[in-house]
């Protein structure tokens, strides 16, 4: 037990800095983003379960064998509050972080998806009082105004894709297709589903360098996915240029401001969603 608890932890302090640290611009990770992203899920995923069973396992470790005699023992403790043979007010504490920090995290998560849906349903009863549908293209609407804006508004039952009369003026069918399939790529695939749970792993560990930098590299993961997806109906220049004018935006508020789905891209980051389709 205690050898699987050193174990565990070692494997939570590699996936907690060195790890995360080494994946942020990775070129393998730009070139196939599904495999980007992948990794980043398996890091958060195993690097949370190790730091709750370190501690499951260390406090368990002085009454119990392996692990179905401490399953007996919390079980006990729980069902007849008898404390297991040989515990200890170390052990008590252990298991004890472990129940708060796996509460910790599932609270977090609950609040995070709480405030997104709150944010979605109001920026969507702004949207309807904005804009209009439009005949041509179902669950699009569009918004009166010359600034060249275009992202999605993801939910559970209905899903809004939103474009300016101004982006259509400027853009070639071409490029105006690319757009559409973008946006429609993060509907389709949900990737408002991925951004909220690594949304609520920085929320709920913010000192940690994993939680801080996930973030955003999966946000810009998430891009290159959906420009994958789109490059499957346009060529890569037409996708080039309507990055280009898009990310010029205009008048309106920044995306960032609107949905609480994906942030704003950094120049940095256009500029490496540019650089693979050269």
């Amino acid at each position: 037990m205690v050898a699987a608890a050193i174990a565990l932890g070692l494997v939570a302090i590699l996936l907690a800095w060195p790890v995360p640290a080494l994946l942020p611009g990775a070129p393998w990770a730009y070139r196939r983003p599904t495999l980007g992203l992948l990794v980043w899920q398996l890091v958060a995923l195993i690097g949370g379960t190790s730091m709750i069973g370190s501690l499951v396992l260390l406090g368990a470790a002085t009454f119990a064998a392996d692990l179905p005699d401490a399953a007996n023992g919390m079980w006990r403790f729980v069902t007849h509050n008898e404390l297991p043979e040989g515990s200890s007010v170390w052990s008590l504490l252990l298991l004890s972080g472990a129940l708060f920090l796996a509460a910790h995290l599932l609270l977090n998560l609950l609040v995070t998806v709480v405030y997104a849906e709150r944010e979605r349903a109001r920026h969507a009863q702004l949207i309807t009082l904005l804009s209009e549908p439009m005949a041509d293209r179902p669950g699009t609407r569009l918004i009166d105004t010359r600034a060249p804006v275009a992202y999605c508004l993801p939910g559970a039952l209905r899903s809004i894709t939103v474009l300016t009369a101004g982006l259509i003026e400027i853009l070639d069918e071409d490029e105006l297709l690319a757009v559409v399939e973008h946006e429609r790529a993060h509907v389709r695939l949900r990737h408002d589903i991925v951004l909220i749970l690594f949304t609520a792993w920085k929320v709920s560990l913010p000192w940690l360098p994993t939680a801080r930098n996930a973030s955003r590299e999966v946000a810009l993961l998430l891009e290159m996915h959906a420009d994958d997806q789109a490059l499957a109906h346009v060529g890569r220049g037409s996708l080039a240029r309507a990055i280009t004018i898009v990310s010029e935006g205009g008048s309106l508020p920044q995306r960032s401001e609107l949905s609480a789905a994906l942030p704003e891209s950094t120049p940095k980051e256009l500029r490496a969603r540019l650089l693979r389709l050269a």
